[in-house]
């Protein structure tokens, strides 16, 4: 595939990936999406990488869905589901790449980018850098399969804080929260990944991969069990009469007033 989006330069053991729109903020399309899925299959067949390094491009991690950028809603619902189903694919080989995944997170980390960065195994934060899940300021529910993601890090009452107030979380308090691994100054948030990554590098790639895995296995043992339906549940919610006042709302920076329709 030839990438449009996003940038992938593979050294001997460690490797980047960056989402290169950042003109857009690095917001997510369709295509954007595929890529990412496409990148992190990928590796599947490196022999040599041992970390992958996430990063962006400009002032922002990633700052979620393309709202400009939508694929309208096909006639038939068989493909709208699965058009719908694009960003839990790309969310499920992130969270199924063997290699150790790093977060150098610059900026915003919003809505499918919060994803994104929850997705990956450790997460270094610049102190810039803020976590939002916007979805419910347009009347929708978070899917991608990503909700136990985000409470997995912070614990059942800070992810309602996130997910239900849709807040602006900054990075002192996502450290305190334990979304972040580490945070450093702007500058310095590619060097101290690099820092994680060699460390992870080094050590014995069986074991680590093995490891990392088990631990996941055992974090995550229901999340897909629990949540399998929430694409369905975001087709719902996205055609009641709140999500379209709130999308309006939204775009235009007025306060919305839901009725519960």
């Amino acid at each position: 595939m030839d990438y449009q989006h996003i940038k992938v330069e593979r050294g001997s053991e460690i490797a980047t990936v960056t989402f290169n729109r950042p003109e857009k903020a690095n917001a997510l399309n369709y295509r954007h999406l595929e890529e990412i899925e496409h990148a992190a299959l990928s590796f599947r067949d490196d022999e040599e990488a041992r970390v992958v390094i996430f990063t962006g491009a400009g002032k922002h991690f990633n700052s979620g869905a393309d709202l400009t950028g939508k694929l309208p809603r096909h006639p038939r619902l068989t493909v709208h589901r699965r058009n719908t189903r694009m960003g839990q694919r790309c969310i499920q080989s992130l969270l199924d790449m063997d290699q150790i995944t790093i977060a150098a997170w610059n900026g915003a980390a919003m809505g499918g980018g919060a994803c994104i960065a929850t997705a990956l195994d450790f997460r270094i934060g610049a102190r810039d850098c803020f976590m939002s899940y916007p979805e419910i300021l347009i009347g929708v529910n978070l899917m991608w399969q990503s909700l136990p993601l985000c409470v997995h890090l912070v614990g059942p009452a800070r992810a309602k804080q996130l997910v239900i107030g849709g807040k602006h979380i900054p990075g002192p308090t996502l450290l305190e929260w334990g979304a972040l691994d580490e945070m450093v100054e702007t500058d310095q948030v590619i060097d101290k990944a690099m820092e994680w990554a060699r460390h992870y590098a080094g050590q014995p790639p069986v074991a680590a991969q093995m490891i990392k895995r088990s631990v996941n296995a055992i974090s995550g043992a229901l999340d897909r069990s629990i949540m399998h339906m929430d694409f369905d549940q975001n087709i719902l919610s996205a055609e009641t009469e709140d999500a379209a006042h709130a999308a309006g709302s939204y775009l235009a920076k007025r306060p919305p007033t839901f009725k519960g329709n």
